[in-house]
């Protein structure tokens, strides 16, 4: 058995079952079971408003749970979608407090070695080493300070408060703290948001090294497939992943999509072919009577014989009758739901205009040090997409486009009627609202939202501030498509989403004759991008797009 092997089958796994939790008159979870083993990290995938955050914080111990059990490792790191901190605290405070036990643990074990004669002074000091080692506290500072830099977060004041940073630089802190704590069980809720190549590296390589327990909830299609070796499927499935209606899947996010799609179609086919039996079983039942002599009375000089003849024809009928009716009762016990109609998306992004019309025009843009682009030309129908690493300047890129910055140097022409900006972070005026009258109020609903296939119906009625973040970010793009901008501006549009609607967007990214420019980290989307590319260079303060 090596050491790594052995470190594993010391720690303690993860064990959620009948989890339940409901809000009000909404239950998000319902009997759901959660198997996590030290060294297999779980990938928590499913639609928006499914429950995944919801059963990450059960899990985690941020809200009481309505029904269930967790067994969970007591060294338990939490990272939500929205970090939280103390009011006061600066960026050094947190990073030194993740610092803390294992600094701790250094000094207790040479403390320890100086009273391994003492009765239990050796137990004690096994025990602290295990700890050390599995935490590698010898290495806490040197990985503190590279997790800092490739996060960026290393030129960061110390004394910088915490509240004064923007929702990604509190996100990449929190995960810093996290990978130089090293905890015996991670749950990470969209970790990968706001991470840039490099950084969505760093966890990646955090993730698969750690000896203990892992769940992660995201969209990232790239990073599930490098980090996961098994994934829970929280979307009811008659068939399941595993085509015996479990929700879990050995293997990795691509090999688990494979097998979802083929559970799909199997329950499809089961549940036509169940149909086809009970559709001939009711005709067999309520025509076999009729079918037999029908119409034809008995001759002079056979009555004794058709009577005798007639009732054994009756009771024949009767049998295969009743044999009908209980086979029929029996699949009526036992009966394949009907697949529910997958939610999918249907809209059109952009409506088309002549390619030959230029829609944007820049040159010599400069926003405060925060993004530099010397040209950009865009022509009507183009896609561009806009990359680059934190802080080079792509959602900025995009408010100027958008007109909601408008103190720049240099030249920025916007040429059409409607633009239309898809922001990272949705908010909305009044969270009672709900998602049918947010549109229509904003759009005066040209297209029923229905038709769009973004929401469930159950999910139209309810109040907007309820819905998860995903499904907010759904409305937002609800109301975006339905005003038909003739230029379209995404910043990260498969954040927070389902990984199906992120599949879809880029169907429809694909399909779309408007013009359409897409700020995203997202490496499963780059690299299947078939249109232009700006990348953003925040190492070049003075030119940090080529020309």
């Amino acid at each position: 058995m090596s050491p790594r092997t052995q470190l594993h089958s010391s720690l303690s796994p993860l064990v959620a079952r009948d989890v339940a939790k409901a809000y009000g008159d909404r239950v998000v979870l319902d009997g759901v079971d959660l198997l996590a083993h030290p060294g297999r990290p779980v990938g928590l995938v499913g639609e928006n408003g499914v429950g995944k955050s919801t059963l990450l914080r059960l899990v985690a111990g941020v809200e009481p749970r309505d029904a269930g059990t967790v067994d969970k490792p007591a060294d338990l790191g939490y990272l939500g979608q929205e970090p939280d901190f103390p009011a006061d605290a600066t960026v050094g405070e947190v990073l030194d407090e993740a610092l803390a036990p294992l600094h701790d643990a250094v000094v207790e074990l040479e403390r320890l070695a100086a009273r391994l004669e003492e009765p239990g002074g050796a137990d004690r000091y096994d025990e602290v080493l295990g700890w050390a080692t599995h935490h590698e506290a010898w290495d806490a500072d040197r990985r503190a300070e590279t997790a800092a830099a490739r996060l960026g977060l290393g030129s960061l004041d110390r004394d910088r408060k915490v509240s004064t940073m923007s929702g990604g630089q509190r996100s990449r802190l929190a995960l810093a703290a996290l990978v130089t704590r090293r905890p015996e069980c991670v749950l990470l809720d969209e970790p990968t948001n706001h991470l840039d190549d490099d950084a969505t590296t760093l966890l990646e390589e955090f993730l698969v090294s750690l000896p203990g327990v892992v769940v992660v909830a995201s969209h990232d299609r790239a990073f599930l497939d490098a980090v996961c070796a098994e994934v829970v499927d929280l979307d009811h499935s008659y068939l399941g992943v595993d085509g015996e209606g479990g929700n879990r899947f050995s293997g990795g996010y691509s090999d688990y999509l494979a097998a979802k799609r083929d559970a799909r179609a199997r329950w499809q086919v089961a549940f036509v072919a169940q149909q086809d039996e009970l559709d001939g079983l009711r005709r067999a039942a309520s025509t076999t009577a009729r079918q037999v002599a029908h119409n034809r009375g008995p001759r002079d000089n056979d009555k004794f014989i058709y009577h005798f003849k007639g009732a054994n024809v009756a009771r024949t009928v009767s049998r295969r009758v009743r044999d009908a009716e209980r086979r029929i009762e029996v699949i009526e016990r036992d009966r394949v739901p009907k697949p529910p109609a997958p939610l999918s998306f249907r809209g059109a992004l952009a409506p088309p205009r002549p390619i030959a019309d230029r829609v944007v025009l820049v040159s010599g843009l400069r926003v405060d040090h925060r993004v530099s682009v010397p040209r950009l030309d865009l022509a009507g129908g183009e896609h561009l997409l806009v990359t680059g690493a934190n802080g080079s300047g792509k959602s900025t890129l995009l408010k100027v486009l958008a007109g909601e910055i408008t103190t720049y140097d240099g030249t920025v022409q916007v040429l059409t009627r409607r633009v239309g900006l898809l922001p990272q972070d949705v908010t909305f005026r009044d969270p009672e609202c709900s998602p049918l009258e947010v549109y229509e109020a904003a759009t005066g609903a040209p297209v029923p939202m229905t038709e769009l296939g973004l929401l469930h119906p159950r999910e139209l009625t309810r109040p907007v501030g309820v819905l998860s973040i995903g499904q907010q970010r759904r409305v937002a793009l609800a109301v975006l498509v339905a005003r038909r901008p003739d230029l379209l501006l995404l910043d990260e549009p498969t954040n927070h989403v389902s990984l199906t609607l992120a599949e879809e967007l880029e169907e429809a990214l694909d399909a779309s004759p408007g013009a359409v420019v897409v700020a995203s980290h997202d490496r499963w989307l780059r690299q299947r991008w078939a249109g232009a590319e700006l990348e953003l260079d925040p190492s070049q303060p003075d030119r940090r797009v080529p020309g």
